[in-house]
């Protein structure tokens, strides 16, 4: 019977006839011993080939990379056994010129023994580690798909680096990917469910649901008050103090699970609250165990309280901090845009005029793809999505229905770009309230612009009932 081990072997034979070789010869133009070769080809029975023999030989006789690799799988399955170092090479080498199919069939027979997700797992990691994040993620999820331990850590680890990995520019995607991590997220190592926790308060964030954001802030303070503990004690009982592994300094996550607390807070109008915990990382410098990188932290913390304290501060009514929080947006030009949506809305609901603040900051309020910020794009269009859709309610309140118009369209423009269903439907719904007073033009970019809503079936809907209807 002619097996895919034999169906090489026949084509390298092959081969080396076309092209007249013997196997001296074609050894030396591969760079392979003759016995080696002969062992391959006529052993009783047949040399195992590796992978990089292969490749040699595939190059030898002219063919591409990957040649015979769909016929390669059988060769690392000696008698049914699988051959671990054998297949290892194999995969890290489809990994480099994505041969995803020969991955799966290797995994596929892998996954006869559920014991082999041991060693999926070793790979995904290693890959991981060496920045190879794309090539690791489908050992990642051979894991999640085969792990028989449900409360395994390896399972939980495996669901959180597909979880960061997933997170992109689409917030519907970013939502999908929250949802299949979230419920595996205290199953993580402390260090793990620091950076998940923070991961899925962003994601939230962008989404606007306040509850969960904070709900995010809450369980990230008790995790980082026990951590602190622990590593207080730790820096006190031990000549050698190895602090836990984490992405950022301890001090960066100390400070995060307050701000977002806070900036939860704010959002649900509970102002006086918010200010409490703005204080909570206004001045963290009594914070133990401090490197070069957490003193930096320290500053820019206490750079992001001192800008939360003039927004909450606003949002309360209290016009008179304006001066000094248009002194400090000069000086950190970086925090205009999501400050000025703040002012905005504060503004919307208390009455007073910003016409100045727009004028003065105008260059740094407009949409620009190409520029750079330390903030995440998603995150960075959903500044520009809500501060459009604030200055839209602005213009309204003046009767400036035109520019009204105009900045929900930029808003509805900046939402389908990240795929924001709940905006895109504040927007569309807004728009149709106020559509009488749009000029032809602004109708005709409406117009193509729910044409590009996507397939999202509840925004599909709308749009198709409100071209319906006109």
């Amino acid at each position: 019977m002619i097996t895919n081990t034999t169906t090489i072997r026949l084509e390298i034979e092959k081969g080396i006839r076309q092209k007249g070789h013997s196997l001296s010869s074609f050894g030396k133009q591969a760079g392979i011993n003759r016995g080696i070769i002969s062992g391959i080809l006529n052993g009783n029975p047949p040399k195992s080939i590796s992978i990089r023999q292969l490749d040699l030989m595939a190059e030898a006789l002219g063919h591409a990379e990957g040649w015979m690799y769909e016929y390669y799988v059988d060769e690392c399955f000696i008698n049914e056994k699988a051959d671990w170092r054998r297949i290892k090479a194999f995969l890290l080498r489809c990994t480099e010129i994505g041969r995803y199919d020969c991955i799966k069939e290797v995994l596929d027979r892998l996954m006869e023994d559920l014991n082999n997700t041991i060693s999926i797992f070793g790979l995904a990691e290693e890959l991981y580690a060496e920045g190879k994040v794309q090539e690791s993620l489908p050992f990642y999820e051979c894991v999640i798909e085969n792990e028989k331990h449900q409360h395994s850590e390896r399972l939980a680890i495996a669901h959180y680096r597909v979880f960061r990995a997933s997170i992109g520019d689409n917030t519907e995607k970013n939502f999908r990917a929250a949802i299949r991590f979230e419920t595996f997220r205290d199953r993580l190592p402390e260090n793990f469910m620091l950076d998940g926790l923070l991961a899925l308060s962003n994601i939230y964030y962008v989404l606007q649901d306040w509850n969960i954001v904070e709900k995010c802030a809450d369980e990230l303070i008790s995790i980082i008050q026990t951590i602190y503990k622990n590593e207080e004690k730790k820096m006190e009982e031990s000549n050698n103090y190895i602090a836990l592994d984490t992405e950022r300094p301890l001090v960066f996550y100390y400070g995060q699970s307050y701000l977002i607390k806070g900036v939860a807070l704010e959002h649900k109008g509970r102002y006086e609250e918010s200010k409490t915990y703005i204080h909570k990382y206004m001045d963290l410098s009594w914070f133990k165990g401090l490197d070069a990188d957490g003193k930096e932290e320290i500053k820019r913390l206490s750079h992001y309280a001192t800008a939360n304290m003039y927004l909450v501060e606003v949002l309360m009514g209290n016009t008179d901090v304006l001066p000094a929080y248009v002194n400090f947006l000069e000086n950190h030009p970086a925090e205009i845009l999501p400050a000025m949506f703040i002012i905005l809305k504060a503004a919307n609901m208390h009455g007073f005029d910003v016409d100045n603040l727009l004028v003065k900051f105008e260059r740094y309020l407009e949409y620009d793809e190409s520029s750079e910020n330390h903030y995440s794009k998603v995150a960075v269009i959903n500044r520009y999505v809500n501060f459009h859709y604030q200055l839209a309610i602005y213009s309204a309140k003046k009767n400036l229905y035109s520019d009204c118009i105009s900045n929900l369209l930029k808003s509805l423009n900046l939402a389908i770009k990240i795929s924001s269903k709940n905006k895109i439907l504040d927007v569309i719904a807004f728009i149709e309230q106020i559509k009488a007073f749009a000029s032809e033009t602004q109708l005709l970019e409406y117009e193509s612009l729910l044409k590009g809503v996507g397939t999202d079936e509840k925004i599909y809907d709308f749009a198709n009932f409100i071209f319906r209807a006109n």
